[in-house]
């Protein structure tokens, strides 16, 4: 693979490297409320799907994990991990549920916070699709149904509200699946449909709405419906996100919403149908974006974009591209200046974030299955689950080389998660952990 177009200087310059820093301490403070082997949101601690240490077995079966705890409804959503805590959202008797177990497996409570919704994807959907996210004290929730709450540690609700009531249905092809995200003393929650689109900041005490922020662009068809998750990032020293939808990548200041910059120029042919799934990945200062679907030949792509700037920046900040390979619904992880595409049939890339080449591409063992659990990566080594259930355990840091193939006996879409050396899966029927020792 070699077709990839630099499109402008790729060498960190001195402004480049105050944005690294950036990064850099961006990732402290995502930390600092949260231990040291906590998950607490989707995309983990740095947000990146990736941690620097830790070490899980490679080989098991069904019959050696540690624990294997029993679920009572089908989710999409990946578990958190805080403190002694394992979170995750769940149906539980026609209700949308949080649900929290110990680390041994034993569950310690559950809460349900009204009637879910019934999935438009029978398969692989359900109300409860987007994972749970902390800030050490509490934990916020969000449901396709409409319900948004925080919880305590103990299962307690602080406050609850129904977005679906307050601001009409949303309008998806398929079923809702964008996480929230939090900032300083905020919820950050996007909602980009086939209506108005707009993404919002509640008050984490309260509930209560700080400010919501247009976000309409004009896209083709099932182009505006976003499940991408915000992105946290820091911009001229201060919290701002950014926001993948509508074929657009957008920054926005985190305390108010206002719009900082926006790149374009994704979809020069206006291709329809390309939902914004996978969510973009930082690596240092370049943001690589994931843009159409690999399920369909040729209609997949790859943009490193550069962070910072004001008003359009499509053209001064898009730092390269790649037309020859992409994701669909699985989001890239990065690990130290390097992005793994897992590809939804098993594919897996290695690509350099600084100037887009291909470091190395190669593939898990063939399946008829594909793949919807974005890709983790612990330590250079990568942990793949594919929806029939079997999680591939290979070594990428270097070079690409499989060290196990673990069929677990249920679907899997939910990504797993890492916490120390224990390995989080969430399947249809049960949530398992793999090692621990």
């Amino acid at each position: 693979m070699t077709n990839v177009r630099v499109l402008a200087q790729s060498s960190l310059t001195r402004p480049q490297v105050v944005g690294v820093l950036a990064a850099v301490l961006l990732g402290s403070t995502l930390r600092s409320a949260t231990g040291a082997e906590d998950w607490p949101s989707w995309r983990g601690p740095r947000g990146t799907g990736s941690v620097p240490s830790g070490s899980i077995p490679s080989q098991w079966t069904t019959n050696t994990v540690a624990w294997k705890a029993e679920l009572p409804g089908k989710g999409g959503s990946t578990p958190i991990v805080v403190g002694q805590r394992v979170i995750l959202t769940c149906p539980s008797g026609g209700e949308d549920a949080v649900l929290a177990f110990d680390t041994s497996g034993k569950r310690l409570w559950s809460t349900s916070l009204g009637p879910e919704s019934s999935a438009k994807h029978r398969t692989l959907g359900s109300s409860c699709n987007a994972s749970p996210v902390s800030d050490g004290t509490l934990v916020f929730v969000s449901f396709k149904s409409g319900h948004f709450a925080a919880l305590d540690m103990s299962g307690a609700v602080k406050w609850k509200t129904h977005l679906v009531e307050r601001f009409g249905a949303e309008k998806l092809y398929w079923d809702a699946g964008s996480s929230p995200v939090v900032s300083g003393d905020q919820v950050i929650l996007a909602r980009l449909h086939g209506g108005e689109s707009w993404v919002a900041g509640f008050d984490k005490a309260t509930g209560a709405l700080r400010w919501r922020a247009e976000r309409d662009f004009e896209a083709p068809s099932e182009n505006d419906n976003g499940y991408a998750t915000p992105v946290l990032v820091r911009h001229d020293g201060r919290d701002a996100f950014l926001l993948w939808g509508a074929d657009r990548l957008t920054a926005h200041e985190a305390k108010d919403g206002a719009l900082l910059w926006t790149a374009g120029g994704f979809n020069p042919g206006g291709k329809a149908n390309w939902p914004a799934i996978a969510t973009p990945v930082i690596s240092g200062d370049i943001a690589v974006v994931p843009v159409g679907r690999d399920d369909r030949p040729g209609q997949a792509s790859l943009y490193g974009v550069r962070l910072g700037g004001r008003g359009d920046v499509t053209e001064s900040h898009r730092v390269w591209a790649r037309e020859d390979l992409g994701v669909f619904v699985t989001t890239p992880a990065e690990d130290q200046g390097r992005v793994y595409l897992l590809r939804h049939r098993g594919e897996v890339v290695c690509v350099n974030a600084g100037d887009g080449a291909v470091v190395w591409s190669d593939a898990l063992p063939k399946g008829s299955a594909p793949y919807y659990a974005s890709p983790l990566v612990v330590n250079g080594v990568l942990y793949a689950a594919r929806e029939d259930g079997v999680v591939f355990v290979a070594r990428v840091r270097e070079k690409f080389e499989v060290l196990g193939e673990n069929p677990m006996g249920e679907r899997i879409v939910a990504t797993p998660v890492a916490s120390g050396n224990r390995l989080l899966l969430r399947g249809d029927r049960h949530l398992l952990c793999v090692g621990g020792g």
